[in-house]
């Protein structure tokens, strides 16, 4: 009987270090919840989804389309009224973050924040940014998720000039 318990102890002790040994070979910390999210698939994971598609909230609109070694992007808000922003450039992606740079108002440069299907613009912009809009209409604070990954899609997106904004 005393070889029975003794086998069953040295086995709990085995089970224990087992799971300590594990505990700080996964750096005994748990994950932060977005990546446990991430992990089990309740949220995309933003490092492994394309940028490319089309996204949208309300009457705000951006497309995100390959070009020759990037991307293109194109923005339309429409506030309504005849106020709105509209333009299109360059954008190249590090990460989550979008480097966005406008053609018709080259300093009108920053970054922005991708979330796998949300894109996030910061709060506030350079005020080069102003040129691409009409009135009191803004590129701050932009928020979009997406709406489709068609490509052919959001090349079809214009601004308020009837412009396509994603064209190569």
């Amino acid at each position: 009987m005393r070889g029975v318990i003794g086998c069953a102890l040295l086995l709990m002790l085995a089970a224990c270090s087992s799971r300590a040994e594990q505990s700080e070979k996964a750096g005994g910390t748990p994950p932060d919840l977005e990546t446990a999210a991430i992990s089990v698939g309740i949220i995309p994971d933003p490092k492994a989804t394309d940028i490319g598609g089309l996204f949208a909230r309300d009457t705000d609109r951006v497309c995100i389309v390959p070009d020759a070694l990037d991307y293109r992007i194109g923005v339309f808000v429409d506030y309504g009224d005849v106020q709105s922003c509209s333009g299109s450039g360059k954008v190249t992606r590090a990460g989550e973050t979008l480097q966005i740079v406008f053609d018709d108002a080259p300093d009108c440069a920053f970054a922005a924040r991708y979330e796998g299907d949300r894109i996030v613009f910061p709060g506030r912009v350079p005020s080069a940014c102003e040129r691409l809009c009409t009135r009191r209409a803004s590129l701050g604070a932009l928020d979009v998720r997406r709406l489709s990954d068609s490509i052919a899609e959001a090349r079809t997106l214009r601004g308020a000039k009837g412009r396509l904004l994603c064209a190569p």
